[in-house]
């Protein structure tokens, strides 16, 4: 079976620090180069190109096979790519310069390296040193901190139309030598580039974190800068059971709510195509997102169904953000906003839907009780609730960014956590619907939806 004309396996395997490999010699670039040249030819519908790990010729990478020839080359550059995808792949000549044509030699030199990596293995497991994965996971954090004080500075912005460490650093009114270690360092990530002492922005930093970019992500991304700081008191929030960081009430604090909201929007325009669709339409006229942030939700239903009214209830600083989104989507007529506090307020009645969307995660099991209780009440004959949220399962140890979202609310909230489905099937139960059925939907969260017969 050969569903495309040639398939494409180009090593894109990572080492530590040092050791030789085709991602320490530029394989990404070349994998991203050979995606692009193939769609450019037009060849994409003949050509499949697969990212893979170690091929054994590490010190001559970046390496890649073309089946169903079975030619190797050794040493390929971005810049070799627009050759290869003409001569190889459109017109069937490979190109030699690259080509190892002494089979012997190949298999010697990976059966050498392979030799090697198992002895280093060894050697490292009979030291007790820490596998690499692990090492890396505990180091993490240096990456992340990096990215974030780049995004904090607006480096990205300051380098967008290239510069050099000490112009970025008046733009920024960062020291100059510092700023030369953060920028090398973004350029040690990917994120920058740089050429003769001028820095400059990688494609994915230039879509996201520069200003005044169509996917600018910097206000979002703050919201994860932000926790940085309360997840610094991981350790003292195990011990005490609780957060122990105490902002100012963020009715009051604009420097966290609008990077929270904007997080959300980003985050709830994403994942509401796959939440409309499968709660649907039909019988849905008037909706009541609880909690609803940005408005993104209502604005989908509303825009799924010209018969659909929704109304958001949320505080009065998140309602003037979500009305800008309303009012951008020109359903100021039909979706509605509401001041009303979402731990306490009475929602009203009649709703033939009822929105919960990423609310339960900050409550306690107490509070939640009491949520679904006043949505019960909200809900009409045949109507149902429906929550948005990260469900872990039974033993509550994956999926993993659940259980790690359940430590985000133990650094954040009083008494917040992620939950199974038991829990939010037996708190729906308790507050009388008839049923409570999960729905899995694509990415980190799903759906517990609760009718009232």
């Amino acid at each position: 079976m050969q569903p495309f004309r040639y398939h494409v396996f180009a090593c894109d395997q990572q080492k530590p620090e040092g050791a030789p490999c085709c991602s320490a010699r530029g394989s990404r670039k070349v994998v991203d180069a050979l995606r692009g040249e193939v769609a450019a030819q037009g060849l994409a519908d003949q050509v499949q190109i697969t990212a893979c790990g170690s091929l054994g010729l590490c010190e001559r990478g970046p390496n890649i096979v073309v089946y169903p020839e079975g030619v190797w080359y050794s040493g390929v550059t971005a810049g070799d790519v627009p050759e290869l995808v003409r001569s190889h792949f459109h017109d069937g000549k490979p190109v030699e310069r690259l080509v190892n044509r002494d089979v012997q030699a190949v298999r010697v030199e990976i059966e050498s390296n392979k030799s090697k990596m198992q002895a280093g293995m060894k050697a490292k497991d009979a030291a007790g040193a820490l596998p690499d994965d692990l090492a890396q996971t505990i180091r993490g954090f240096q990456d992340s901190r990096a990215v974030l004080t780049g995004i904090e500075l607006d480096a990205f912005s300051a380098v967008a139309n290239g510069a050099s460490a000490g112009q970025a650093a008046a733009q920024m009114g960062t020291d100059p030598r510092a700023t030369e270690m953060l920028l090398n360092a973004l350029a040690a990530l990917g994120l920058l580039s740089k050429h003769d002492g001028t820095f400059h922005n990688a494609p994915v930093s230039a879509r996201y974190f520069v200003a005044g970019s169509p996917d600018d992500a910097r206000a979002a991304t703050m919201h994860t800068a932000h926790l940085w700081h309360r997840w610094s008191t991981l350790t003292d929030c195990v011990r005490e059971g609780t957060a122990v960081a105490r902002r100012k009430p963020r009715e009051v604090d604009d420097r966290w709510t609008r990077p929270f909201i904007a997080a959300m929007h980003r985050n709830a325009r994403e994942r509401a195509p796959h939440v409309v669709g499968a709660v649907g339409t039909a019988g849905v006229r008037r909706m009541l997102d609880v909690g609803g942030g940005s408005g993104a939700y209502s604005i989908a239903f509303a825009q799924a169904s010209a018969e659909l009214h929704a109304e958001v209830l949320d505080r009065p600083e998140v309602l003037d953000i979500a009305q800008v989104h309303i009012d951008r989507a020109g359903l100021g007529g039909r979706v509605t906003t509401r001041v009303g506090d979402l731990r306490a307020d009475d929602f009203g009645e009649g709703y033939d839907l009822v929105l919960v969307s990423a609310i339960c995660h900050m409550l306690s099991p107490g509070e939640n009780r009491d949520l679904l209780r006043r949505c019960r009440h909200a809900v009409a004959p045949g109507g149902r609730v429906v929550i948005q949220d990260f469900i872990l399962e039974q033993d509550k140890t994956a999926p993993k960014m659940a259980a790690l979202f359940s430590l985000n609310m133990l650094v954040g909230t009083e008494g917040g956590a992620s939950y199974n489905e038991s829990e939010y099937a037996e708190w729906l139960r308790e507050a009388g619907f008839g049923e409570a059925i999960r729905v899995r939907l694509p990415g980190p969260s799903g759906l517990m939806v609760g009718r009232v017969g």
